[in-house]
């Protein structure tokens, strides 16, 4: 099964929930709003790919933390730290596919290559 994490009204989280609901393919939607983000999981996302990946500094969320607390995050335990405490500091969605590759973010032609076992 897919898990798609992310927050429901994120633009780029809908362009993917649309996507695999176009292509038939079932899905379970991880809120982090609602559920949290799971730390049980993140340890394995920052493995996958990186933290660097995952800290979306071209977020709203990221621009507006103070400079102390941006500077702060120099490495996988202090980005974690931040992304426990601000889901929304998460680039979004990621996916986890049913083979347990991890993915950061939404393409059509990645998740199409995914599906159809090319990447």
């Amino acid at each position: 099964m897919i898990t798609l994490h992310g927050i429901p009204n994120c633009d780029t989280v809908k362009k993917a929930r649309a996507w695999l609901e176009e292509q038939g393919l079932p899905y379970a939607f991880h809120d982090f709003r609602k559920a949290g983000v799971p730390e049980t999981e993140i340890d394995g996302w920052i493995a996958a790919v990186g933290w660097e990946k995952l800290v979306n500094r071209a977020g709203t969320t990221w621009r507006k933390l103070d400079e102390p607390t941006r500077a702060a995050v120099v490495d996988a335990a202090s980005a974690r730290a931040l992304m426990l405490a601000q889901a929304s500091v998460i680039k979004r969605p990621v996916t986890r596919w049913p083979d347990g590759r991890i993915s950061v973010g939404f393409s059509a032609d990645a998740y199409a290559q995914r599906v159809t076992g090319q990447a």
